[in-house]
């Protein structure tokens, strides 16, 4: 009894302890939640701000366009004005000499020496070259030879049908034998002549061993080196001797531009000037005139071969150079004329801005006519001294007020860079962008503003 009493007590006091332990680990389960949640709370707070924050400076961002337009915008603009506009056409041609000569030999023998340098300028009659002679100086001596007996036979042949003539007379022999011996001294006479053209063909000979230039040129690099057995059936030559003063160009123009190019021709007297440039199109080369017109029209490109021909003294042409041709087809005088610049282009056509007097700009729609380097002829839609935006018409629209600043402008119908001709009537269509020369920078059509 007193065992299981003392058994009691024991288990009565371990109870209190088994709760103060579980008392301890609920403690410390509420303080990790309760900061769990703090940090929670101080996450979601600082979200927030952030999200606040943001909303803030949207509301504020759509302010700022709003005060943007009563601010000028800064642009460049240029006046129109009225001048005269040269009408060029240009196309793609290709030097071509008047004269080109593959000297080669006309006798077969060594090529002795040569008498001229890779390069050189040589004029017609020009010692080029020597074959050896010695060959056709022997059979010059046999022909000679051959020569002098013939006419030894014929004098001897002329003597006796003198004494046949003689005894025929006094019929002392037979008529027959005098007849024979008058084909005798003609025998003999045909033959001199024979020996005779032999000679001359062999002296023939002997002067071909003497190359000469025949034309005046300039020799390119030699074909063959003295030392060796040339022919007269070689396609090679000795050296190619090319003229360069004067030099032609061919050029092939469209057929639709055939008539005005046929109208200045006839009218100027043939005397219309045709400017060679390079192939950028940027540097003048030479200056010629036109000198001839092909007679009918290709069919395959439906283009018509024109030739210029130019002095070339300072050799700044040469053969198989391709160049710029620009040939003037007309004049437009007193033609109201616009930075090329100012043109934009829109699905609706072309069109400008232009800016008023009080500084707002105002679009309008142009009808363009020619273009020659940096000036475009208008035909419609401007008039002399208004301005037109030629840089920043991007930032603009119709109403716009702008800050503008004047350019200054080259001179009436004198273009910037030579350039290809918008013949008038050709205009391109909605969208499309006008070249305006080799070296002029084409404009990417851009989309109208509202209003257009």
């Amino acid at each position: 009894m007193a065992n299981q009493g003392a058994r009691v007590r024991e288990e009565s006091e371990a109870i209190p302890e088994g709760r103060a332990r579980s008392g301890h680990g609920r403690s410390r389960i509420l303080i990790v939640v309760v900061g769990l949640g703090c940090l929670l709370v101080a996450g979601a707070w600082i979200a927030y701000g952030r999200q606040v924050r943001t909303q803030l400076q949207a509301k504020a961002t759509p302010s700022a366009p709003a005060a943007q337009p009563s601010r000028p915008i800064p642009v460049v603009v240029a006046p129109v004005r009225t001048g005269d506009l040269n009408v060029y056409l240009t196309a793609l041609g290709t030097i071509t000499p008047l004269n080109t000569v593959t000297v080669k030999s006309r006798v077969d023998g060594e090529l002795m020496r040569t008498h001229f340098t890779e390069g050189q300028v040589v004029h017609a009659g020009d010692l080029l070259a020597e074959i050896d002679p010695r060959p056709f100086q022997a059979q010059l001596t046999q022909a000679e030879g051959q020569l002098a007996r013939e006419q030894a036979n014929l004098a001897n042949a002329r003597l006796d049908l003198e004494r046949y003539e003689r005894l025929a007379k006094e019929e002392m022999i037979a008529r027959q034998q005098f007849d024979t011996q008058q084909m005798t001294v003609r025998q003999a006479e045909a033959s001199i002549k024979m020996n005779v053209g032999q000679i001359e063909a062999i002296k023939l000979q002997l002067l071909y061993c003497r190359i000469t230039a025949p034309i005046t040129g300039r020799v390119g690099l030699r074909l063959i080196d003295p030392g060796n057995v040339v022919k007269a059936n070689d396609t090679a030559g000795l050296v190619v001797i090319t003229q360069l003063e004067p030099i032609a160009l061919v050029f092939s123009v469209p057929e639709d531009s055939l008539q005005p190019i046929l109208r200045r021709f006839r009218s100027g007297g043939g005397k219309v000037p045709v400017d060679a440039f390079d192939r950028e199109g940027r540097t003048k080369i030479a200056t010629g005139t036109l000198v001839a017109i092909d007679n009918q029209i290709d069919p395959t490109t439906g283009t018509v071969r024109l030739k210029a021909s130019y002095p070339n003294t300072d050799d700044v042409l040469y053969p198989n150079q391709f160049v710029n041709a620009r040939v003037l087809i007309d004049v437009l005088h007193e033609a109201v004329l616009a930075p090329a610049e100012a043109i934009q282009r829109g699905p609706q056509g072309a069109y400008v801005y232009v800016v008023k007097p009080d500084k707002v700009v105002q679009m309008r729609r142009v009808q363009l006519g020619p273009t020659e380097g940096a000036t475009v002829a208008v035909r419609s839609g401007v008039a002399d001294g208004e301005a037109l935006v030629v840089d920043g018409a991007e930032k603009v629209q119709d109403g716009a007020r702008v800050d503008s600043t004047v350019r200054k402008t080259p001179t009436a119908g004198a273009p910037a860079l030579p350039g290809a001709v918008t013949p008038p009537g050709a205009g391109a269509p909605p969208g499309a962008v006008t070249p305006r020369g080799p070296g002029a920078p084409n404009r990417v059509p851009r989309a109208p503003r509202p209003g257009a």
